[in-house]
Parts: structure tokens; C-alpha cells; sequence
């Protein structure tokens, strides 16, 4: 038997090291509390060390602080976080009414309430996945603060010239200015063990956002300054989890709500017993390839929506976008801004209000069809992995009126993401076939109505095949991924809701009847934020940018063209092998509670 576990390969002890991770935290979120230093927050600390996520770079180098991992994580935490001893995971407990001051991060919308200069309290509104994001990015800071304060002693155990010269700094004591910055990023690039470059460099990333954190000066201190007193005065660090909090995951509160507000809003519009397709992506794609081209004077007109979507993404157009934001509203389109708590808003568009004429050339849309049916489409916000089955469950379910159910008449359901890609770069397309839900044994086979020949002219590269749904993006293993990517898996790519949404669809279709599985079609496209496989491509490594433009609008009028454009009969009749094929899918994929 020792010979067996000895001989597993580094894929087998990464998922291992998963399943240990996931344990342990599921374990201490029951249990309502725990020390990072103590035993139970150490086993955190190994499994993740053990893993090794590309996503935190060189975290187990102990002569180095990862910087990139550092940007990212900062990034996704409140501001003042290095600072806070004690860590307290709520629900929506009311603190929007009080005085504290909500720090939201720059690249997560979720409220955060500093209470005093030792703790900070995250408002955790979309499951478990956003529990295990923020534990595994909370250790992530603890592993780098440790290497932080043992980089601040010598030999002898005194505080090093370097970090005095960096309390200095802080504290207000020396003022940094055109004279002595590059002296202030000498200091600091020993303490981080970073060349003077990757220290300049990192600054600079922190500073693209420094409205939303302290600043890699502050930082760093910090979170070495909050260690030293843990080590040298017993102040240790806890985080904590509220009883309504624990109580209310799993029980899909918070997507109950933002689902039965759409069926109102759909109710009060009369739209109820229209054609719905339902769209997850971004609130700002479906809304311009409907009506920036008819909008935009002809001197603001650009060749194609993708250029037309490229100068509305730049901030000195922003004037523009309003335009198209403000027409859209009079034309067909509903927002909804969320107030449950789900941090998804809502856009619903009612093409009997739109003026389908003056479309751009490229939705090749059927005006018939929108002209008898009045298709509404319904555009909801990016969820976060676990979220999006109970927000795609709730929303899928009949609509109470008055006691009667009714059922809602879904069409199609679109899902556009970004996703990290094994085949190829940053802005490529990824068409799944098959979603594998990684560390369980669902998985989860459709038919995709998007094809490779959809995208033959669109200018990016396109690939096609399973996608792996990862328990959380912190915690990407590239021996894991290979081993997705060269097995007999084949898979293209990862992401964070993929089977979660197909989980949902098929439990609706299939085992509730809430929608009709014979008139349902699938649509889903991701393109890819970045690629694990390759270093320095990690999410950690920044942002798409302009990058991630093209391909959104690719995708986006792809869905258009599809949902708009129901095939006509002698395509359905040569396409009943997909019906068949659905239905022994629906045989295959139960999905699990």
C-alpha cells in the first residue's frame, strides 16, 4: 500500500492537496472561527503550499514576496486589510445603514465595513465559492507576511536597516519625493527580494488602483508589522464567520430575491408569456450591438460593431456610451439594479420596442420572427461559481401569481465568459462541448449551438471541446491542468460556472419541467482572460485590456444572430438527431444536489 501512495504523480497530490483544502475550510466555516498560526489554519497553509496555484506565482519561495499573486490578491480584498488582525465573513446584516465606511475592492463588488483599526468584516452574498476565494486569498497574504517579517531581521534577530528605513516611510517620518523615491525602492526591493525593477514595477500596478488599496509601501509594512506581533506579542490573527452567514449558505436566500424581482418586472411589462432568452454575460455588449450603430451620428460611426465597441471602451468616449445608454432605455430596454444582494444586475431588452431596420449590417436577425413573436431577451451580470446555480435554479423556476405557477418560456440560454485557456492565448474563443466538474463526478455533455463555423471569419482563433469547471481560480495547478489538457479529457479550458449553469438548466428541463427541453437551445462561448499553462499568462500577470474587446463582441453578436434567427423547418427537420441526442444526454447527466 505505501508503495502506491508513494508513487503518485503530481497531478494526483495537487487534486488531493484540493480535496484537503476544501475539507479543511468547509470544516472551519461550520465550526465558526479559526487562527491562521494554529493548527487548523497551518493545514490551509500546507495544502495550498503543496498545490502551488500558478495563480500565486513563486508563494513557496521563501527568499522571495510573490508581487504579481500580491496585485491580484489585493485587488479582490477590501482596502486596509494588511492592517486588520481580525477577519469577519457576514451576510447582508444591515451595515449599510450604519456609519462604517463601505471599502468595496477594485476587482470584486462586495461591501466590506472597516470597524476599527484591527478588523474588517466581508459581506459574503454569493456562496460557498466566494468563501473558498477569499479564505485561500486571505492565507495567501499570511504566507507572504511571514516571509515579509523573517525578511525584516538579520542574523541576530534585529529589525534590518532596510525595514527601519521602510517604517520611516510609512509613518510619515521621510516624505518620498523626486530625490529619494528610487532610495525608497531600494530599501524595499530587499525586504520583498525583488530586483529594483520587479519592485518599480510592481508599484506601478498598485497605483492603476490606488483609490481601492494602500499601496505597496503600506502594504508591506503592514502585513510584516501585523506578523511581528503575532510572533513577538501573542496578537494573534483570527478569522470569523457570523451564525447568519452560516446559517444562510447553501439556501439560495439572496437568489430567490433577484430572481422573483426579474419575474415581476417581466409581469408588470407584460412579457411573461413572450419568447425569453436569457443571456449571462456583461452589461454593456448586448445593449451596444442592439443600438450604438443606430444611435452614433454618421461622423461617430465606425466600419463594424467590434471597432464601434473598441472607441466606447475608451474613457475619453464615455460621453458616447451614456448616448447609447440612455437611447437604449427609451428603446426597449430594462435595467434592473440589484438589491439582493447578488451583485447582478439585470438588463431585460423587448424587441417590439426596438426599430429592427436600423440594425447594423452584421445581425443578420429575423425580422419576421420578431415581428410575430416579440422575443425578449434577458441579460444578466457575470455570476460567481457556485452562484450561478442558484441564481440560473431561481430563475428558471415557475413564477408564483396569485398561487398559479407559470412557467417561463424559455427559448435559449446564452452563457459568455472569460475562461483560461490550454490551447492558445489571451482573446481566443473556446466553443464547450462538455462541461467536467473537477473534484466530483458530474459532468455534464450538451449540444452547443455555437459552432466553428460561426467564427470562420471572425479574425481569432476558435477551438472546441470539454471545459473543466474549477472549484475556485486561486487555485489553478498546472499539473492538474495538463493533466485536463492531454488525457483523454482533451480540454480546452477552465472556468468557474460552466457546470453550475448546466447543473441548473438540466434540472429544469429535465427533473422540475419547469421549461420546455424540446424548444431550448444552448448557446455557450468564453474567450480566454489568460493561460495557466503558460508563465507569466496567469491572471495574476494583469488584465485583458483592449484585449478582451474583440472577442466579446464576436461572441455577442453570434448569440444575436442565433437567438434572433430561429432555424427554419427544414433545418429542424434535419437537425431531429439533436433532439435524440438530447434526450440520451438528459439519460446521461443527472445532475446532483
Amino acid at each position: 500500500m505505501s508503495i502506491l501512495f508513494s508513487n503518485r504523480t503530481p497531478a494526483q497530490e495537487s487534486r488531493a492537496a484540493i480535496e484537503r483544502l476544501y475539507i479543511v475550510m468547509r470544516h472551519l466555516f461550520n465550526r465558526g472561527h479559526y487562527k491562521p498560526s494554529g493548527v487548523s489554519g497551518q493545514e490551509i497553509v500546507e495544502a495550498l503550499l503543496t498545490l502551488s496555484p500558478e495563480i500565486y506565482g513563486s508563494m513557496g519561495d521563501h527568499h522571495k514576496v510573490e508581487l504579481d499573486g500580491l496585485v491580484y490578491v489585493i485587488d479582490r480584498l477590501p482596502k486596509g486589510i494588511e492592517q486588520c488582525r481580525y477577519v469577519r465573513l457576514i451576510s447582508e446584516e444591515g451595515y449599510d445603514e450604519s456609519n462604517f465606511e463601505n471599502f468595496v475592492p477594485a476587482k470584486r463588488r462586495r461591501n466590506c465595513y472597516r470597524i476599527d483599526k484591527n478588523q474588517m468584516l466581508i459581506e459574503v452574498t454569493r456562496g460557498r465559492s466566494e468563501i473558498y476565494d477569499i479564505l485561500t486569498h486571505l492565507t495567501f497574504l499570511y504566507v507572504e507576511a511571514t516571509k515579509i517579517y523573517h525578511h525584516s531581521l538579520n542574523e541576530k534577530g534585529q529589525r534590518t536597516r532596510d525595514w527601519k528605513k521602510l517604517e520611516e516611510i510609512v509613518k510619515g517620518e521621510v516624505a518620498i519625493d523626486d530625490h529619494n523615491r528610487d532610495k525608497a525602492f531600494a530599501y524595499l526591493s530587499n525586504i520583498l527580494g525583488r530586483t529594483f525593477e520587479e519592485t518599480k514595477k510592481a508599484h506601478a500596478r498598485f497605483c492603476e488602483n490606488k483609490s481601492r488599496n494602500s499601496g505597496l509601501f503600506h502594504v508591506i509594512y503592514w502585513l510584516g508589522k501585523v506578523a511581528q506581533d503575532e510572533v513577538e506579542n501573542s496578537k494573534h490573527r483570527e478569522i470569523s464567520f457570523t451564525p447568519t452567514l452560516r446559517q444562510q449558505v447553501g439556501h439560495h436566500v439572496y437568489g430567490e430575491i433577484w430572481a422573483n424581482n426579474i419575474k415581476k418586472h417581466l409581469k408588470n411589462y407584460e412579457l411573461l408569456d413572450r419568447p425569453i432568452h436569457i443571456i449571462s454575460a456583461n452589461m454593456h455588449s448586448v445593449m451596444n450591438c442592439l443600438y450604438a450603430y443606430q444611435v452614433l451620428t454618421e461622423t461617430d460611426k465606425t466600419p463594424d460593431i467590434t471597432s464601434l465597441a473598441m472607441e466606447l471602451s475608451k474613457d475619453e468616449n464615455r460621453r458616447l456610451q451614456r448616448k447609447v445608454n440612455d437611447y437604449a432605455n427609451k428603446h426597449g430596454m430594462i435595467f434592473i439594479e440589484d438589491e439582493s444582494g447578488t451583485n447582478l444586475n439585470v438588463q431585460i431588452f423587448d424587441t417590439a420596442r426596438m426599430d429592427v431596420r436600423s440594425f447594423s449590417p452584421e445581425l443578420t436577425i429575423d425580422a419576421s420572427y420578431i415581428k410575430e413573436k416579440k422575443p425578449v431577451i434577458i441579460v444578466m451580470d457575470y455570476a460567481f461559481g457556485e452562484q450561478a446555480y442558484e441564481t440560473m435554479d431561481e430563475l428558471l423556476k415557475r413564477y408564483d401569481v396569485n398561487g398559479q405557477e407559470i412557467p417561463l418560456n424559455v427559448e435559449s440560454i446564452s452563457v459568455m465568459g472569460k475562461a483560461g485557456i490550454l490551447t492558445g492565448g489571451k482573446g481566443d474563443i473556446m466553443l464547450p462541448n462538455a462541461h467536467v466538474f473537477e473534484g466530483t463526478a458530474d459532468n455534464y455533455p450538451f449540444i452547443n449551438q455555437q459552432k466553428l463555423e460561426d467564427y470562420q471569419n471572425a479574425g481569432v482563433n476558435v477551438c472546441e471541446g470539454p471545459m473543466v469547471t474549477v472549484l475556485g481560480t486561486s487555485l489553478q495547478n498546472k499539473d492538474v491542468l495538463d493533466y485536463f489538457k492531454n488525457s483523454s479529457w482533451k480540454a480546452i479550458g477552465l472556468e468557474m460556472e460552466g457546470a453550475h449553469y448546466q447543473k441548473a438548466i438540466q434540472s429544469a428541463a429535465y427533473v422540475r419541467s419547469s421549461i420546455d427541453p424540446q424548444k431550448l437551445a444552448l448557446h455557450y462561448a468564453y474567450y480566454a482572460s489568460d493561460n495557466p499553462l503558460v508563465t507569466g499568462s496567469t491572471l495574476a500577470s494583469g488584465s485583458l485590456g483592449m484585449v478582451g474587446v474583440k472577442p466579446t463582441y464576436i461572441i455577442t453578436v453570434n448569440f444575436l444572430n442565433k437567438i434572433l434567427s430561429p432555424l427554419k423547418k427544414t433545418e429542424n427537420q434535419n437537425n431531429k438527431k439533436n433532439s435524440s441526442r438530447a434526450k440520451e444526454i438528459s439519460a446521461l447527466a443527472h445532475p446532483t444536489e
